[in-house]
């Protein structure tokens, strides 16, 4: 009996030491991570208050130090890689800077290394080889390579020539209506037919020069001097590459090309045989300048006037090649004259009292060509077809109102308007050239002298203007006419100068470059004072300080 009683207690104490290991066991016992997550989420299913909860809560706290030591460190792998792949970018700020593509080089232009004899400026025979006051490579008997151009490119927007402000001119005085009025609009469909009908004819012959323009951005035979005349035609419509939607990209491409065609002294390849290209490029970048208002353009124009302000000679005349010779040619002078005016106004030119100083020494340079009583020589003393150049210089370089102005547009009175050689009477064998000084001097003089003129030539240009119908499509896609004018002058660089120059004269009275603005500098000692324009309509132009 006391056995049996000793061995349930025994069994008993067993039982209670295995129970208590199992509790130390359960206890200690490592369950696995799957077992924790479940029964975590149990846990977490009971009451706030239970002690289950409470170890579920627990348990959540343990478990998310694992998971935050393998997710962090694989998320900034993955953010190290995305860095390296260049996906995620860092934000940049600041300020960007454009910088302008430099066009590549056109194609050489072979020139022969002579020029044929042709008649000289005064239109008699002998005299140096003179084209229209260019001296220009003979057009050859084959036609042209033809070239690809787009007839009319989508006008890219109007950020050309970037990172500078730009000056759009307004319309000058007596304007009735606008200064670019491409498609006539209802403020002058009323207006007189010397407005309508060459405006029409301008119009037809920018487009003309804007389907003709070649590849590398200028226009034929002669690319550095021609160009120049075409950039100069659409700067007297008003026509910049920031303003015009139709012209525009022309504009530019004209202003590139004579960029890409200068040399590191200033003067330019492609030239002919005289270097006439020189002035007019100088001419035409000092304008660009004036309204565009880039640096860049501003660089160009102020290395090409350098080379005009130091060639100057000593009695203050231009010799061909612009080197000092002290041969006085009164064409050369012409344009040098044009282009000092120019750079002056804009600014374009780093030494303004050199610039000062070659302005009124270019007046005693004129001087030594005037023929008393009138008129003004070749390269002497005369009075050639060239007198309407050196009246026009004279008022631009302030001295529009001296003896030689004055008594060389009194001769000038004879000279009737006129489109062909044939019908003129008065300037020689180069009309067209001549004109082309001549239209500017009478309408600066103003009055009947200028009506007189005016109203006769502006219809004979209309006429004589070469049409094609349907051969060009404007930005709005209208189908629109296009205009040439083709001249029977001795010396020309046709189509292309004969066109620029008629069009710039049918444009003169309300034209946008600046070259007849007032000079603040006076040339040397006038002797008379000039007389005031006399029609209260006409733009008034004081020649006194021209």
């Amino acid at each position: 009996m006391a056995d049996s009683t000793g061995n349930d207690d025994v069994d008993a104490i067993r039982a209670k030491e295995d129970q208590a290991l199992a509790e130390i066991d359960e206890r200690f016992r490592e369950d696995s991570y799957v077992t924790r997550i479940k029964k975590m989420i149990r846990g977490f299913g009971c009451p706030r208050h239970t002690r289950e909860f409470k170890e579920a809560r627990l348990e959540a706290q343990r478990l998310a130090a694992p998971l935050c030591a393998v997710f962090i460190p694989l998320i900034a792998v993955v953010l190290i890689v995305l860095l390296a792949a260049d996906v995620i970018a860092p934000s940049l700020t600041g300020p960007t800077v454009t910088l302008q593509p430099v066009p590549p080089d056109p194609p050489i232009l072979v020139v022969p290394p002579k020029p044929p004899q042709l008649p000289s400026d005064d239109g008699g025979a002998g005299g140096a080889p003179h084209i229209g006051g260019f001296d220009l490579p003979p057009i050859l008997p084959t036609p042209p390579l033809p070239v690809k151009v787009p007839q009319n490119p989508t006008p890219t927007p109007p950020d050309k020539l970037p990172g500078v402000q730009v000056i759009v001119i307004g319309p000058p005085p007596g304007w009735p209506g606008t200064n670019r009025i491409h498609d006539l609009p209802p403020s002058i469909t009323n207006a007189p037919p010397d407005v309508t009908e060459s405006e029409r004819a301008v119009m037809r012959a920018l487009r003309w020069l804007k389907k003709n323009q070649q590849a590398d951005g200028s226009w034929p035979q002669n690319k550095v001097a021609m160009t120049g005349l075409a950039v100069l035609t659409f700067l007297s419509h008003s026509e910049t590459p920031a303003t015009s939607p139709e012209f525009g990209e022309t504009v530019q491409r004209g202003i590139q090309f004579l960029m890409s065609a200068q040399e590191a002294d200033g003067r330019f390849k492609y030239s002919d045989a005289h270097e006439y290209s020189l002035p007019i490029a100088a001419y035409a970048l000092s304008e660009a300048y004036f309204m565009i208002q880039n640096p860049n353009i501003k660089d160009a124009a102020d290395r090409a006037i350098h080379v005009l302000v130091t060639g100057q000679n000593a009695s203050g005349g231009w010799d061909y090649n612009m080197k000092g010779a002290e041969r006085n040619d009164t064409s050369v002078m012409s344009w040098c004259a044009q282009a000092l005016k120019a750079a002056h106004l804009a600014n374009a030119y780093r030494d303004k009292p050199a610039l000062a100083a070659a302005m009124k020494k270019a007046v005693r340079g004129f001087r030594q060509n005037y023929q008393s009583g009138g008129g003004f020589g070749y390269d002497k003393p005369g009075a050639s077809g060239l007198s309407a150049a050196g009246a026009l210089c004279l008022q631009l370089l302030g001295a529009g109102g001296d003896a030689e102005a004055r008594t060389t547009l009194a001769l000038m009175d004879a000279w009737t308007p006129a489109f062909l050689v044939a019908d003129a009477k008065g300037p020689g064998g180069n009309i067209q050239y001549y004109y082309y000084y001549a239209t500017q001097a009478k309408f600066h003089t103003g009055g009947k002298r200028w009506t007189s003129w005016w109203n006769k030539l502006w219809r004979l240009y209309v006429r004589a203007q070469k049409i094609e119908k349907g051969a060009y499509t404007d930005p709005s896609g209208r189908p629109q006419e296009i205009g040439w004018w083709e001249n029977t002058d001795a010396n020309t660089d046709r189509p292309v100068m004969d066109t620029c120059l008629a069009a710039i004269q049918l444009m003169v009275y309300y034209r946008t470059l600046p070259t007849t603005r007032a000079l603040a500098v006076k040339p040397d000692a006038a002797e008379t004072k000039p007389a005031a324009a006399t029609r209260k309509d006409d733009i008034t132009v004081n020649i006194e300080n021209l």
